[in-house]
């Protein structure tokens, strides 16, 4: 059982194995609505379906919940049981390149309590290099019965609110590092960041070829972030609840478990004003090789 990344040796050996549900999760924030599906009816791996982040990994906006607002459990498991995922597969996810949105399926997954999910490392860009077999026919998965074991904990904006003055949690913003600084801002209406949270760009995690680092070297990395600190006490977060689940997949791969997502992230923590927001200089993570 893969459980946090394959390597496209390995999945090249599975693809024709009946147990293995295999999505191609490729998006552009940028151009949200048509690349990832553009690009999948051009050339994916054999086998794959499409899921697309907004219209299937992502529950309805209302203005004050976020960019990409975790769906409920319900629709969730609804959705997986429709794309044919039940106890008995093995799911694999990629992307173009470094995991960042293929780790928003291996999250929700692992959310409701399926454990046998994993992250194709180096994505479709790695598998492309290799002169690995693609296709353009779509796959259509037969539907069957997704059943939640169970719903790991999260933390909303009341829960980030309330930790501020106790210090109880150890934020950790996913986004590049000018990003959460403030001084730019692509994306969301306001820049800055969740006071007191500490930078861990999610492109820290991966190598210059796309594939993550050895496990003993995110380790060293994160556990220096912490401080001392009990990972348990981390919550993730980036601008909408989907590149913070690269950063919980890089501390599974360390060992580091039981961290926490804030779904909702920094789009809609600036949905209400009374919120805090920080700029400029804080305590961030120094790049590595």
């Amino acid at each position: 059982m893969y459980t946090t990344l394959i390597s496209t040796d390995e999945l090249a050996e599975r693809l024709s194995d009946s147990s293995l549900a295999l999505f191609d999760v490729r998006h552009d924030l940028m151009q949200p609505e048509r690349w990832g599906a553009d690009e999948y009816q051009k050339a994916h791996i054999p086998g794959a379906t499409f899921l697309h982040i907004d219209d299937d990994l992502s529950g309805p906006k209302n203005g004050r919940n976020g960019r990409h607002p975790l769906p409920t459990p319900e629709a969730a498991a609804a959705l997986f049981g429709r794309v044919g995922i039940d106890a008995s597969k093995q799911v694999v996810a990629y992307d173009q390149s470094t995991g960042v949105f293929a780790s928003r399926l291996w999250w929700m997954l692992r959310w409701l309590g399926h454990e046998a999910v994993a992250v194709l490392d180096g994505g479709f860009g790695k598998w492309t290099r290799e002169g690995r077999a693609v296709t353009s026919d779509t796959t259509e998965r037969k539907a069957t019965t997704f059943v939640v074991k169970n719903v790991a904990p999260t933390v909303n904006s009341a829960g980030v609110e309330a930790s501020l003055s106790r210090h109880t949690l150890l934020l950790l913003d996913a986004r590049a590092p000018e990003r959460f600084r403030g001084e730019v801002e692509p994306i969301d209406p306001v820049a800055g960041h969740i006071p007191g949270a500490v930078n861990r760009p999610a492109s820290l995690n991966v190598t210059g070829n796309g594939v993550f680092k050895p496990a003993g070297s995110l380790r060293a990395e994160y556990q220096a972030l912490l401080g001392g600190r009990p990972h348990s006490d981390v919550v993730h977060y980036c601008g909408s609840g989907v590149t913070a689940c690269h950063n919980i997949l890089a501390m599974q791969i360390a060992g580091l478990t039981a961290t926490r997502l804030y779904p909702g992230s920094w789009s809609e923590w600036i949905s209400s004003s009374a919120r805090p927001v920080a700029k400029a200089t804080a305590k961030a993570s120094r790049s590595s090789t």
